[in-house]
């Protein structure tokens, strides 16, 4: 089975929507991506469709994108 992603930048809404999706989805069956920690890879996560964070890409391709946090451009800088 294919995992999800859940794309974060670090900020208060984005590690209390963390720690929701790991406990709701479990850590075994999603990635977690922190931009701040590694930026390389927002072009994929944009690519995918994430227009803000946090973000979770379903292993179907969805993207839903949970609360607001930040746009893409705000982490991008």
């Amino acid at each position: 089975m294919k995992k999800s992603i859940f794309y974060h930048a670090g900020c208060h809404v984005c590690v209390s929507a963390e720690h929701d999706i790991l406990e709701l989805v479990g850590r075994d069956n999603v990635e977690i991506v922190h931009f701040g920690q590694n930026k390389s890879r927002i072009p994929e996560a944009e690519k995918a469709g994430v227009k803000s964070v946090p973000a979770l890409l379903t292993p179907n391709g969805n993207v839903l994108h949970i609360n607001f946090g930040a746009s893409m451009a705000d982490v991008k800088g």
